[in-house]
């Protein structure tokens, strides 16, 4: 069974970036972010519907690997796949590639579950089924 990944666009703003012309490193963290959101979009459901449910899933380590710089008006693919998905464990991997197939980034994120009062809790049921066709491992 092949894994499906998610990808996501993302144009560089100018205000993204630094007066070198590229994207300042604590950026990168947002556009994953982004891409991370939308992912979440395309299985369905949203952030903030899991928050109405009381779950929310708080990073608590990433890992960058920068590999090119980014610049102004790039048109930034971020590949997007979930590396763990079990207890109150949520791990996500990235690949982000410019519009020239350069590797910018790769990248993983670690999460845990939560309710909104900040205890840990399994993931629900359902975003477990939701993220499965998604899972891979991770390549670090």
């Amino acid at each position: 069974m092949s894994v499906s990944a998610f990808h996501h666009s993302h144009r560089v703003t100018y205000s993204e970036c630094t007066l070198g012309n590229h994207i300042y490193y604590g950026r990168y963290l947002e556009v994953l972010e982004g891409a991370r959101g939308e992912f979440f979009r395309h299985l369905g459901t949203t952030f903030l519907q899991w928050q109405e449910q009381a779950a929310i899933f708080p990073v608590v380590e990433c890992r960058l690997r920068y590999k090119s710089a980014a610049r102004y008006d790039d048109l930034l693919t971020t590949e997007v796949w979930v590396t763990k998905a079990e207890g109150v464990r949520l791990n996500f991997g990235y690949r982000m590639v410019s519009q020239a197939e350069t590797l910018v980034l790769e990248a993983e994120t670690f999460h845990v579950c939560a309710g909104v009062d900040e205890k840990p809790k399994r993931l629900p049921g359902q975003l477990a089924a939701l993220l499965a066709p998604h899972l891979r491992e991770s390549a670090g």
